[in-house]
């Protein structure tokens, strides 16, 4: 075992992993350089010194930590596909995909595009923070004219494909008609569950898909597979004004006409793809991209269904390939030539339908997920495509996803039923292998085989039965590390090293802020607010109380019941209770004030914010009885506590 180079520093790449590169190096076309010309294709300016930063001058997006990506061989501590991936994700600044349609790539992990219609421009997708898309915004006005924003699409409900909206726009110019918001059918439904009700969990999950707290190099973060990060800033949120409903529809938005294919149930669960026929432009939104993207994310969602998400490229190909010259996604770089783009449509279209019909396959022959993850393997023809490769997915946990679809987390043995949760199970099993010195001797030695699942898998018992045995720890950490360094997948790379990193130095102290920003939450329904306060309900607090409480929410007119039963927050909507225990009237802003504690309501009552008819000290209970969630929660052992270092 390789001694560190500093206390809890990353250490080199072991004989074992060394040895797994040079195989990768052997199996895959490197020779090929196809995609770095396409990637550079229509480049007109980069990123101004690779930096967007905030009116505090704090960085929020940072392309010279990674100048080590010059280097085109890759070091022994990364898988060399996925150092080429990493070094393609490079490419940033402003491109011209055609006339009028031009792409911001690189200021964030996903792209925007821009539309120049008639008399302004419609923005598709303005990535996640406002200060990134106004970044992008700025870059495209000193090269292009300056013309207004008329419409903003979202193409799909993942946040980084909306989050920056009020970077290129601001709600009163949306409220004042002056730019218009179009979005797929359920976007706003589908966001609020992922986003908001699950949304401390994801967020806690996303650090170890992405990476964000890892350093920047060789032996840390190099990549996102879909880009290089996420960027930092201020997540927003403008309600649509207009949702597509059909399989298909077309407008023509400032003299450019838009064909609009809906795609539910794909890469999310609200999305479309978008055909602009007098350009020869298809953009397949986030449901091909240049590589195997994700059936379920690291960071947690509903499962996606591939064979839906095969059938839409299937449809789109269908469509719109005799009329396309040109394909763009809202991540990585476009396809040109209608032979080339039909090429790579149908590799994607067999990818995920491959994928799907193999494990359901394997799956009736009663192979668990763990055993279809461990034989599935890309079929000749798929196996030496670089678009296809698993830098974001991968095949292994893509075989998984399907399989819960299906069949649910239930493998069907009783054994695993209904299994101890970590902590017993870490104790019972060090106990059963001898006690922890014989765990660790074995492990010690199996380490220096180069058996690195297995020995992750059992120390990490270890570390649940006994948070506190450092070795174990260290050991642990260490086999972390050599995974990711061996990893294809960047998001399994990340998982593995901070993984490790939190093992080694704790918890990262973050700075305090709110899991939700205010004009994200302003922008949901009613519905939503009121949801987001039933799964912080403690039920502990709440025991036997039976509360009906009339809400009056005065900037959209509705009138709402909640109900407080059973240890459950319900709602109804335009109605009123006669036998309600209390009667509020408020704004929407105040609500969501309330929610994420910048107001209290004794604050909002005295401000003549929020009137209350009945009971008041019943409103206060109830947002004295809602949880706020602390992120960082325990992940790879028990009780690591914060770092002793601060992160930013």
């Amino acid at each position: 075992m390789s001694e560190p180079s500093g206390a809890g520093a990353p250490k080199p790449a072991s004989a074992a992993t060394q040895a797994a590169q040079k195989a990768v190096l052997a199996e895959l076309p490197f020779a090929d350089q196809v995609d770095f010309a396409q990637a550079q294709r229509g480049f007109i300016a980069p990123v101004p010194d690779g930096l967007v930063k905030n009116e505090r001058g704090a960085a929020l997006w940072d392309l010279q930590a990674y100048d080590f990506l010059d280097a085109a061989e890759a070091p022994d501590t990364v898988n060399p596909s996925l150092w080429r991936m990493a070094r393609l994700n490079m490419n940033n600044g402003l491109f011209k995909v055609c006339d009028r349609v031009y792409q911001l790539r690189g200021l964030d992990l996903a792209n925007m595009t821009i539309v120049e219609g008639e008399r302004g421009l419609i923005v598709i997708d303005p990535m996640t923070t406002a200060e990134v898309a106004r970044a992008g915004l700025d870059l495209y006005y000193a090269h292009r004219p300056e013309k207004p924003v008329l419409c903003v699409i979202y193409s799909h409900s993942h946040v980084d494909h909306y989050g920056g909206v009020m970077g290129v726009t601001s709600a009163d110019a949306v409220a004042a008609g002056k730019v218009a918001v179009i979005a797929p059918d359920r976007f706003m439904e589908e966001l609020s569950g992922e986003n908001v009700l699950a949304g401390n969990a994801m967020m806690r999950r996303a650090q170890f898909q992405f990476g964000g707290l890892l350093a920047k190099g060789a032996r840390g973060q190099v990549d996102a597979g879909l880009g290089k990060v996420t960027a930092r800033g201020r997540v927003t949120l403008i309600a649509p004004t207009r949702v597509i409903v059909a399989a298909t529809e077309a407008h023509t938005i400032d003299g450019v006409e838009m064909v609009f294919q809906l795609a539910p149930d794909s890469e999310a669960p609200a999305e479309m793809h978008m055909f602009l026929p007098q350009f020869g432009v298809l953009n397949m939104a986030e449901n091909t991209t240049r590589h195997l993207h994700n059936f379920i994310p690291l960071r947690g969602a509903v499962v996606r269904d591939p064979r839906i998400w095969s059938r839409h490229i299937s449809d789109a190909m269908a469509l719109f390939g005799g009329q396309t010259e040109i394909l763009i996604g809202q991540h990585h770089w476009p396809t040109w030539g209608r032979a080339d783009v039909l090429g790579y449509l149908e590799k994607q279209r067999d990818l995920y339908k491959y994928i799907h019909d193999q494990s359901v396959r394997l799956m009736n022959h009663g192979l668990t997920a763990a055993e279809i993850a461990e034989v599935l393997v890309l079929p000749p023809g798929l196996d030496r495509e670089w678009t296809v490769r698993g830098y974001y997915g991968s095949v292994s946990h893509n075989a998984k996803a399907v399989y819960q679809r299906y069949l649910s987390w239930y493998d069907a043995n009783p054994a695993n039923l209904n299994p101890l949760p970590r902590r017993e199970t870490g104790r019972k099993t060090v106990e059963y292998m001898g006690g922890a010195a014989a765990l660790l001797q074995r492990a010690r030695l199996d380490f220096a085989a180069g058996e690195y699942r297995w020995v992750a898998q059992v120390l990490s018992h270890l570390v649940f039965a006994e948070p506190d045995n450092l070795a174990g720890r260290a050991l642990l950490a260490d086999s972390f590390e050599q995974l990711g360094y061996q990893a294809e997948s960047a998001t399994w790379r990340n998982a593995y090293l901070y993984g490790a990193q939190e093992l080694r130095h704790g918890l990262a102290r973050l700075p305090a802020r709110r899991m939700l920003s205010p004009e994200m939450m302003t922008a949901l329904t009613a519905d939503a607010l009121f949801d987001f306060m039933a799964v912080r309900l403690d039920m502990a607090k709440a025991g036997g109380l039976r509360w009906k409480i009339n809400w009056r929410l005065t900037d959209s007119d509705q009138q709402i019941v909640l109900n407080l039963q059973n240890c459950t927050l319900t709602q109804v909507s335009g109605q009123v209770a006669p036998d309600a225990v209390a009667s509020v009237r408020a704004s929407r802003k105040v609500l969501v004030a309330l929610n994420v504690r910048q107001t209290s309501v004794a604050e909002a009552v005295a401000g003549g914010e929020l009137e209350i008819d009945g009971e008041a000290a019943v409103i206060e209970r109830l947002f004295a009885m809602l949880d706020d969630f602390e992120m960082m929660f325990d992940v790879v052992a028990p009780g690591l506590g914060p770092a002793d270092r601060g992160t930013d």
